[in-house]
Formats: structure tokens, C-alpha cells, sequence
């Protein structure tokens, strides 16, 4: 027996029974629907908690096709919960949740239509993992980061080696550049450490060419040798 009331939308109720059920086709429902240890494509065990959020469209269908539109809709959304996460691997899983959550309100949706309900979204809301499996995913990515660094200074020393060798290349086509250098570094030695150093000098250098850094400033070698 179908009545109308006071309150907010179409309730039921039934002859032999004292209960009755109130059908709010004006409002939005939600409900909580887990799915604890579904296998995905790449075999590995997760526990995905999600929120249906539907109302009734139509109380005269649902009432005559569906025993409890309700209890029926969250039993559906969780058979397709735990289907639609089985045919896709771990990674698209974590990452492509607004996309899983789409296409379950689509299939949702046209299933409920025959029982006049209008689901209007669904919702990931948590996807657990086992601890192991937890442990595992931060040793990689650890491991990935460590590599990446590895690579970004790998790819310094090479440009620096190739600066080194271009470097090489225009001091060794220039005899005074070398003799330059060669001077540069005596200074900057001689700057750092208040200490004697006996740095050798190649022959060559120590002609009238060679320009001499002393404590008395700079001055010119007169002096030859064989």
C-alpha cells in the first residue's frame, strides 16, 4: 500500500508489516562502499574504500522493480568497484582515480536506470597497500632518485670534460697562454699557504721570455739558458 505523508518524498507502507520505507527521490543519498583484498591486473592485493552518491529518479519504478533500491544500489556499486579495479594494473589505480571514479558512475548509472535511480558520482576516497608491498614501492623510488642524481652528475662531468679539453686545446695551440696559466697557478699557491714550496719548472720557461711573480713585483729575465 502506497500513501502519501507529511514528510519528504514518497513513503511506503506495507499491509502486513509495521515498517515502512521512505523513498526521497528529492534528495541525494551517499553511501560507503569498501572493497578489502581484490587482485588487480598485476596481481597485487589492495583495499579501496569509495562514496556512491545517487538519488531516487523515479519512486514508482523503484518501488515496483527493485525490492530495495537502496541496499541494491550499494551491493551493485561495490561488485563494480571490485571489477572495474581488476582489470587494471596497481599504477593506474593510484594515479587515474578520476577516471576510475567516471567510469564506474557511467556503468552505475545505466544499470540503475531500470530501478529509477540517478547516480550522480562516485569517489575514490582511499586505496591501502601492504606494508611489505609499501616498503618496496619506497626502496624504488629511492633507488630511482639516487639513479637520477647519479645521471644528472654524470652529465656535469661530461660538460666539464669537454670545457677541460676545449680549454686544453686553445692553452696548448698558444705557448704564452701556458706560460700565463703556469704563472696563475704559482700565484694562487704562493697566496693560500704562507709556506716554501719547491715547484718545479720546466726549461723551456726560464728564458728571456719569462716573466718572474716575486715579492718585488714583476720583472723580466735577462738571463739564458742552454
Amino acid at each position: 500500500m502506497l500513501g502519501l505523508t507529511s514528510g519528504r518524498g514518497l513513503t511506503m507502507f506495507h499491509r502486513r508489516s509495521s515498517s515502512r520505507e521512505q523513498l526521497c527521490y528529492s534528495a541525494t543519498n551517499n553511501g560507503a562502499i569498501a572493497v578489502n583484498q581484490v587482485l588487480t591486473k598485476d596481481s597485487v592485493t589492495v583495499s579501496v574504500d569509495a562514496v556512491v552518491y545517487y538519488r531516487v529518479s523515479n519512486a514508482t519504478i523503484s518501488v515496483a522493480n527493485v525490492e530495495n533500491a537502496h541496499h541494491s544500489t550499494r551491493l551493485l556499486a561495490q561488485t563494480t568497484l571490485r571489477n572495474t579495479l581488476g582489470t587494471r594494473p596497481l599504477h593506474e589505480i593510484l594515479s587515474d582515480r578520476d577516471v576510475i571514479s567516471s567510469t564506474m558512475q557511467v556503468i552505475l548509472d545505466g544499470a540503475t536506470d531500470a530501478w529509477g535511480i540517478k547516480v550522480e558520482r562516485v569517489e575514490i576516497k582511499d586505496c591501502r597497500l601492504p606494508v611489505q608491498l609499501q616498503r618496496a614501492m619506497a626502496a624504488e623510488a629511492e633507488a630511482a632518485r639516487e639513479a637520477r642524481a647519479k645521471v644528472i652528475a654524470a652529465e656535469g662531468e661530461q660538460k666539464a670534460s669537454r670545457a677541460l679539453r676545449e680549454a686544453s686545446e686553445v692553452i696548448g695551440d698558444s705557448p704564452a697562454a701556458l706560460q700565463l696559466r703556469y704563472l696563475q697557478t704559482l700565484n694562487t699557491i704562493s697566496a693560500e699557504k704562507n709556506s716554501t714550496i719547491v715547484f718545479p719548472l720546466p726549461i723551456d720557461l726560464l728564458t728571456n721570455k719569462f716573466i718572474c711573480i716575486g715579492n718585488m713585483g714583476l720583472k723580466k729575465s735577462t738571463h739564458s739558458y742552454n
